[in-house]
């Protein structure tokens, strides 16, 4: 919890950034107010022609909350988030293990073992920073950079594995999903999905229908993440909309690292980034530096208190950087340049920034950071060397968990199909032996299921 000082700090920072209103209004002589105002309104009448396009005022840009400097050192006047070591330990410990995580399955997909994944190179700040600040049932709609998340809340390696290599233990989709697309229940983190943007207002009505739950009512919020990329979307506003008038308590947070796959933030708006939508749509919002890790856990801290408080939806804009590729189907120097890149890995370090704090506060040391990257290492590794070994679920279930009630005739025909194929190819031909063997039962409870037919 932040001492008040500190969540004075913090609110003074949201509340800059949410006078939309009172803010853009251009600056008129006293005797305009003998004009009046609209009815049901306090906007003021003038009989001078003014257009603005900013949320503040003289044209000032929303400003960026920060805690940590670029050496791990608080800012002057900053209040630091309360945390004990214990706390502060995890996090770090779980900001070092995502890249260990990400620099393993990237290099197994370039092996051809998996088909697809997405890194979180210099957004974990941004990611674990947001989830230590949440409660832990809270319901979150990812996009397919925050596995963070789920590690947090205790999401194993083992689970992570296994949704990535699609084998019988995957409880997310039973290997239907591309790689990185997590779900699970017991975390409250619902499945991720490809097409852009969709989870936005799908978080806004998740937001609502905690409302409607008793016992979740005033305790729980529903939480977005996007990148700045999905915010051009429509979906986006819907959601936004949907979240303020409903009204929903919809925490979303947009990761604003500076690429929307090969397109720069800089071609994606013309107005002040996305923290100024959210003042449109009369949301607290606040702009964080999302490579300070204490920044984006008070700020969320802050913004989450709020949302469960008012039951609307809260806004917050992370600014971080992509050191990754968008995922293994990019190539990002295509389209930036490699220096770019290194600069920012080396003076913008969200990792190294806080290791340098807690050094600082003599909770680190250098022996146990090497300490922790090898055990760290062997355990990614060990857990991707099972997962590798295990087998897919049954054939059968290619079939199962898509369509509710009765099972429509599409999927019966494109059984009975399979199982015709498999009387003739399956003994006989290598190639589906080998595929088959893949499989939990080789296929052969299909057989069994048409015969009992």
């Amino acid at each position: 919890m932040f001492r008040p000082a500190a969540r004075l700090l913090v609110r003074r920072s949201l509340l800059r950034s949410s006078r939309a209103i009172t803010t853009a209004t251009p600056q008129v002589p006293a005797h305009a107010d003998t004009h009046g105002h609209l009815p049901s309104s306090h906007s003021r009448i003038t009989s001078k022609l003014r257009f603005f396009n900013s949320v503040m005022e003289d044209g000032e840009q929303i400003p960026t909350y920060r805690v940590l400097d670029s050496v791990g050192k608080p800012l002057e006047g900053a209040e630091v988030p309360e945390i004990d070591e214990a706390f502060a330990r995890k996090i770090y410990e779980n900001m070092v293990l995502l890249p260990t995580l990400d620099t393993l399955l990237y290099n197994v997909q370039r092996q051809g073992k998996i088909s697809f994944y997405m890194t979180a190179y210099g957004e974990e700040a941004t990611i674990l920073g947001s989830a230590a600040a949440l409660a832990n049932d809270d319901e979150v709609l990812a996009q397919y950079r925050e596995a963070g998340v789920l590690l947090w809340r205790g999401f194993s390696l083992d689970a992570i594995m296994a949704q990535c290599l699609g084998n019988h233990e995957d409880l997310s989709s039973k290997g239907k999903q591309m790689p990185v697309h997590f779900g699970s229940p017991e975390h409250h983190f619902l499945t991720i999905s490809s097409p852009l943007a969709t989870q936005i207002p799908q978080a806004a009505g998740v937001g609502y229908a905690l409302t409607r739950i008793p016992s979740r009512r005033g305790r729980n919020v529903a939480v977005c993440y996007m990148g700045e990329g999905a915010a051009s979307e429509g979906d986006f506003h819907a959601g936004m909309l949907l979240a303020s008038t409903i009204p929903s308590p919809t925490l979303f947070i947009a990761r604003n690292n500076g690429f929307a796959i090969s397109t720069p933030s800089t071609e994606q708006y013309h107005g002040d980034g996305i923290a100024a939508r959210g003042p449109g749509y009369g949301m607290w919002t606040v702009r964080v530096d999302g490579n300070d890790v204490l920044a984006v856990l008070g700020a969320v801290r802050e913004a989450r208190r709020r949302c469960v408080e008012d039951g609307r939806g809260v806004l917050v804009e992370a600014m971080t950087y992509r050191v990754g590729h968008h995922s293994t189907s990019d190539d990002s120097f295509a389209y930036r340049a490699r220096q770019e890149v290194e600069d920012r890995k080396r003076v913008d370090n969200p990792i190294a920034r806080f290791r340098l704090y807690m050094e600082s506060r003599g909770w680190w040391s250098k022996e146990e950071e090497e300490l922790l990257k090898t055990r760290l290492k062997q355990d990614v590794l060990k857990a991707f060397k099972r997962a590798e070994g295990l087998q897919r679920h049954e054939l059968k279930e290619m079939f199962t968990d898509v369509y509710g009630g009765e099972e429509p005739w599409n999927i019966k025909e494109q059984r009975e199909e399979l199982v015709g194929l498999l009387k003739k190819y399956g003994n006989d031909w290598e190639p589906w032996r080998n595929e088959l063997a893949r499989f939990k039962g080789k296929g052969q409870e299909l057989l069994g299921d048409s015969k009992s037919a």
